[in-house]
């Protein structure tokens, strides 16, 4: 396993999985979570995320929330780490969360600034450095300012480093200056993980010195996520430059369909449901694309499925 939380840094795949749900949209589908964790599994991820943003985690319950972190880990079985989503408004929430991710077996817990109020730099500094105390497991920190209403500027982020319970950050702003400033100013603690979200950009990120990708695009096709990887690790430009063409299509055929803010949830879903892997509900306030939208997303995947298996 190439992943560790303990004396070596978090890097790799780590698909951000989504939540597989029965079609009341409400309900976890149990089979639907072991064929997901068998289908990533089986693509050589170095982890799975859940309860993150394509895990449409504020939109479950707190039941249903609880219910996947153990199904997930129960199906994992110590295959690979499980990194859990805690992130809430209330951090007696989190910490709860993070305690049944804990029983359950998850390696760390991952989690988003508060949302709803905007914070101060020093007030997310000190929200943060309290519940890395409480925390059972360790914590990576989440940066997603477009959901959040708040950046963590890097120099927080190198504050919270000095924490012990603070291993790393998953950076979802799209912004490769601001990761290379990371990169920049935490050249000194090379445990600390630094991961990216958008996987338009995961190639790139790795090859400046980023520790790997927590790429949506990874739910459906684990393994060109792992080879894109893998070649830029390698440092092998041509391998990259076949796989990111391939990342792009997915991008640009299966996450902008229609003109919903929800397109990328959809989006992924669909294809998922498009490869027999899960159903394409989705909990509110989202709905499923609609018939002309979902025979588009058939078609597209199928295209790219077949362009994958060329190469991969």
């Amino acid at each position: 396993m190439s992943i560790h939380t303990e004396n070596q840094v978090v890097k790799g795949i780590i698909p951000p999985m989504v939540t597989p749900l029965l079609p009341d949209n409400v309900s976890l589908d149990i089979n639907g979570v072991k064929k997901l964790v068998e289908h990533l599994i089986a693509g050589g991820v170095h982890g799975i995320f859940i309860l993150g943003t394509t895990g449409e985690s504020t939109s479950l319950s707190y039941a249903t929330r609880r219910q996947l972190i153990i199904e997930t880990c129960t199906v994992v079985n110590n295959r690979v780490p499980v990194f859990v989503g805690i992130t809430d408004t209330a951090i007696e929430e989190s910490v709860q969360l993070a305690d049944v991710a804990k029983a359950s077996g998850a390696a760390a817990v991952v989690a988003a600034p508060p949302y709803y109020y905007g914070l101060g730099q020093e007030e997310l500094f000190k929200y943060y450095w309290k519940l890395a105390d409480q925390l059972s497991l360790p914590l990576f920190l989440y940066n997603m300012p477009s959901h959040t209403k708040i950046n963590i500027d890097a120099k927080t982020v190198v504050r919270l480093s000095e924490h012990d319970n603070i291993i790393g950050l998953k950076d979802s702003s799209a912004n490769a200056v601001y990761f290379q400033s990371l990169i920049h100013l935490l050249k000194s603690k090379p445990q600390f993980s630094l991961l990216v979200g958008p996987e338009e950009i995961t190639a790139e990120i790795v090859l400046m010195g980023g520790h790997g990708g927590v790429n949506g695009g990874a739910n459906m096709f684990p393994k060109l996520y792992v080879e894109l990887y893998n070649a830029a690790s390698a440092r092998d430009f041509d391998r990259i430059a076949v796989l990111q063409h391939l990342v792009m299509e997915i991008s640009t055929k299966i996450y902008t369909l229609g003109s919903y803010g929800s397109s990328y949830l959809k989006g992924v879903k669909g294809a998922l449901s498009a490869l027999g892997i899960i159903e394409s509900n989705l909990a509110m306030p989202f709905n499923t694309f609609e018939e002309k939208e979902m025979l588009q997303v058939i078609t597209n995947v199928k295209s790219i499925q077949e362009s994958i298996q060329k190469v991969v």
